[in-house]
């Protein structure tokens, strides 16, 4: 992976990420499903000019979805998806979460 904004995706901003981010510091990130810790911390610290302690990676399993319709029934997959949970030092910030 040689450009790192096709690394991280996203933001992923839901209850749960808002309270990491308020008591722990923590931003959770969408990323892509091929890239390792490694990358994904070198990819956070040069697009936001920030210092990572600790990158936590976890992949959600597609579901399975079916859709009835008049023509009959349709049985499809959502894509499977990495989030990055990132921890960073103390004092740092990222301003894409303070903007939403």
């Amino acid at each position: 992976m040689a450009d790192i904004r096709r690394i991280i995706y996203k933001p992923i901003i839901t209850e749960r990420s808002t309270s990491l981010k308020e008591t722990s510091n923590k931003f959770v990130f969408e990323v892509d499903c091929r890239a390792n810790k490694r990358q994904i911390k070198r990819a956070v610290e040069k697009l936001f000019n920030v210092t990572v302690k600790e990158v936590r990676t976890s992949i959600m399993r597609g579901k399975m979805k079916t859709t009835f319709m008049r023509a009959g029934r349709f049985t499809g997959k959502r894509p499977d998806r990495k989030k990055a949970i990132i921890t960073l030092g103390k004092g740092e910030n990222i301003d894409i979460f303070d903007q939403v």
